[in-house]
């Protein structure tokens, strides 16, 4: 875990209460431990709610989110909106085909998505107005325009803040690591930001850092260094006259359960899947990294939910290209077309698709002209998202954009009201109010309402 978004200290808002000694001497502890993710845990329950699984209200949909970020602006009209009559400097090279649905076209590199289109809402008329990649980041991840003023928290922070964790599986992790401030918790306690795995699930001998004792640290020094702590803390105790380290203790004490966990440690493993799995995702190994990387990544996603993770935020390729887009996006759209579409397919087949919301989103989509140098430009103002699951209606098309797909011409869909779905969808009341630094309350979300046209 690093950064703002990993719960550190270092270097956070003023705002944010700076550690006393005796908390620096617990982090040197932890170090020594090997238990990085304890700080976390520590953090979580400080404004936590309940972590059992009715904390959300009756009329939640999803349990979980999967959510998949492509970074960078990812093209509408070469991939689920694409435009077969427009000039060619429009719809560019790629062919359109059909789907599931009639009469809904998608691009020739989304084939097996196409397949699964009747599980799906394909989102047509996103928008927003920031062209900024950082300031679109921001919108689509916290249903916020940016301000100077206050950076907002993000959804998956926001879940964790509500519902807090399920047993030790941490509420809102990261595959492989955030990719942007934005995913973090904002305005509140670091401890919501997410828990990064730290390295890529596609890699070999791939392992969560955090989630294995030190190298030279077996289990009998393991549990030596844990007595050492007992007398430590009974030192504070004595000094202190309170209860505060019994307290944190109890912090400690869940992120020993997750080491100690077999379960809970292999959803953050590849271990044990079928080879039917594997493929049905497109994983196959090619030297040192398993191709498609976005296989592995999204089913990783799966063991997480499926192990108790509340939100899980996928991030995916490389997708601004301001030059040679086709050159750019043609390596890597197999991959998220078949990862994709496995994932869907695997979580249906199981029974775990209703329970749990699936996403595809970037921060803005690609110009609707291909520019000099063969490029797509930036373009929030209309764009496409994917949903499945969770609540969400299956077989849809929401909204259009224009002939061109350079501007919404139906049931244009705004940050506000996308996020205000999501949490609908969750079970949260976005019209409900966080405290910020300085006490004061901002609503989860502002002027937003629910999009019910996109529930089943």
């Amino acid at each position: 875990m690093s950064g703002q978004a990993a719960g550190t200290w270092f270097g956070d808002p003023s705002h944010f209460q700076r550690p006393r000694r005796r908390e620096f001497l617990y982090a040197g502890w932890l170090a020594g431990l090997g238990l990085s993710m304890g700080q976390m845990f520590r953090l979580q329950a400080a404004g936590a709610k309940t972590g059992a699984d009715d904390a959300a209200p009756a009329a939640a949909r999803a349990r979980s989110v999967i959510h998949i970020y492509l970074q960078g602006g990812f093209a509408h009209m070469d991939s689920f909106d694409p435009k077969p009559d427009a000039p060619l400097e429009y719809r560019g090279i790629l062919d359109a085909i059909p789907t599931r649905l009639p009469g809904v076209f998608f691009s020739s590199h989304m084939q097996r998505t196409a397949d699964i289109a009747d599980r799906l809402t394909i989102v047509r008329s996103m928008t927003h107005t920031e062209v900024d990649h950082q300031r679109g980041e921001h919108s689509m991840f916290t249903g916020y325009r940016p301000s100077p003023a206050l950076v907002y928290p993000s959804l998956g922070s926001v879940v964790s803040h509500e519902f807090g964790p399920r047993g030790p599986m941490p509420p809102y992790v990261v595959v492989p690591n955030a990719g942007s401030q934005f995913l973090g918790s904002g305005y509140l306690s670091n401890a919501h930001g997410p828990f990064a795995l730290g390295a890529d699930p596609a890699r070999t001998g791939f392992q969560v850092r955090d989630l294995n004792q030190p190298a030279g640290i077996d289990t009998a020094r393991f549990e030596q260094r844990k007595s050492w702590k007992v007398l430590v803390d009974e030192h504070f105790r004595r000094q202190a006259q309170d209860d505060a380290v019994t307290t944190m203790d109890s912090f400690y004490q869940r992120a020993y359960s997750l080491l100690d966990s077999p379960e809970s440690k292999a959803a953050f493993s590849l271990e044990g899947e079928t080879a039917a799995t594997r493929e049905l995702y497109g994983m196959k190994p090619a030297g040192p990294v398993i191709r498609p990387a976005a296989g592995a990544r999204f089913l990783i996603a799966r063991r997480l939910v499926e192990a108790g993770v509340r939100f899980v935020t996928v991030t995916f390729g490389a997708w601004d290209t301001h030059s040679y887009h086709y050159r750019g996006i043609e390596p890597q759209m197999p991959d998220l077309d078949r990862g994709f579409a496995g994932l869907i397919t695997d979580l249906d087949q199981r029974g775990m698709l209703d329970s749990t919301l699936v996403l595809i989103t970037s921060e803005f989509g690609r110009t609707p002209k291909v520019n000099a140098g063969g490029g797509r430009d930036h373009w929030p103002r209309v764009f496409s998202i994917v949903m499945a699951g969770g609540g969400v209606k299956r077989g849809n098309v929401f909204g259009a954009s224009d002939g061109l797909a350079a501007e919404a011409a139906d049931q244009p869909l705004s940050v506000e009201n996308y996020a205000t779905t999501i949490y609908h969808l969750l079970g949260i009341d976005a019209s409900q109010s966080l405290m910020s630094p300085g006490d004061r309350p901002q609503r989860i979300v502002t002027d937003g309402h629910v999009e019910t046209g996109l529930l089943a």
